[in-house]
């Protein structure tokens, strides 16, 4: 064959694969709970190699502040910097409980998993999650059920207190205005600091103290938490 011919194929070849790694993802995501709030939500796309978290494993420093805070400045960073890219608070503020964002654009170029990412309110270091899904390469819809997950960083006392920085322990807010106050605090014997399922908060009904400041008939939650229909096109 001549040889400007199998370089011009050997090209066309490489740009065709290239492509066909390439997806243009469009992305729904629908909060389950109905009483819960997610903070600013994180879509990363990444290699393989890349994890917002880690089940079973101590939650980074990054991950404490997301998952206590709602602070996701950290993870974008920790993505970007391993070449990933991200789409940062599609909702332009707090998910709402039953909120659904849709038409959330993210070009995944060559990179192949997807991981997912927002703190649950009210709270203290529960979080929605999806780690390092592996991106479709056949073009078509696909339906992923998210669970909460516990950071492990902060013991689950479920007092409000405007807390939120790692290492203060508290929930930042009730942002439904629908919390108690005064609460002595859950007793959470809890050992497990690394991250996991989450057991669910308790409540009570008591909005003027008793142990819980979260209202037990309206924070609870089961799992799935989240529903997220990825577009792979």
């Amino acid at each position: 064959m001549n040889l400007n011919i199998l370089t011009r194929s050997l090209l066309l070849g490489s740009l065709i694969s290239t492509s066909a790694m390439a997806a243009e993802l469009e992305i729904r995501i629908n909060n389950l709970t109905h009483g819960n709030h997610f903070t600013p939500v994180l879509l990363a796309a990444h290699d393989g190699d890349t994890h917002l978290f880690n089940v079973g494993e101590m939650a980074s420093s990054s991950l404490q502040k997301m998952a206590e805070g709602g602070d996701i400045a950290d993870l974008v960073t920790l993505v970007e910097s391993a070449n990933g890219v991200t789409v940062s608070n599609p909702a332009a503020g707090l998910m709402a409980p039953g909120q659904t964002v849709e038409g959330i654009m993210l070009n995944s170029q060559t990179l192949t998993h997807l991981s997912i990412v927002a703190m649950i309110l009210p709270t203290n270091d529960a979080f929605i999650g999806l780690d390092a899904w592996e991106i479709p390469t056949t073009p078509g819809t696909y339906t992923i059920n998210l669970n909460g997950y516990d950071a492990g960083t902060e013991a689950n006392d479920e007092v409000v207190n405007g807390g939120g920085m790692p290492g203060a322990p508290g929930i930042p807010a009730t942002p439904g205005g629908d919390g108690g106050a005064n609460a002595t605090g859950v007793s959470d014997m809890s050992s497990n600091d690394k991250v996991h399922i989450h057991p669910g908060v308790l409540g009570d009904t008591d909005v003027n103290g008793g142990m819980s400041d979260l209202d037990s008939r309206i924070h609870r939650w089961l799992n799935p938490v989240a529903r997220v229909v990825v577009t792979v096109k």
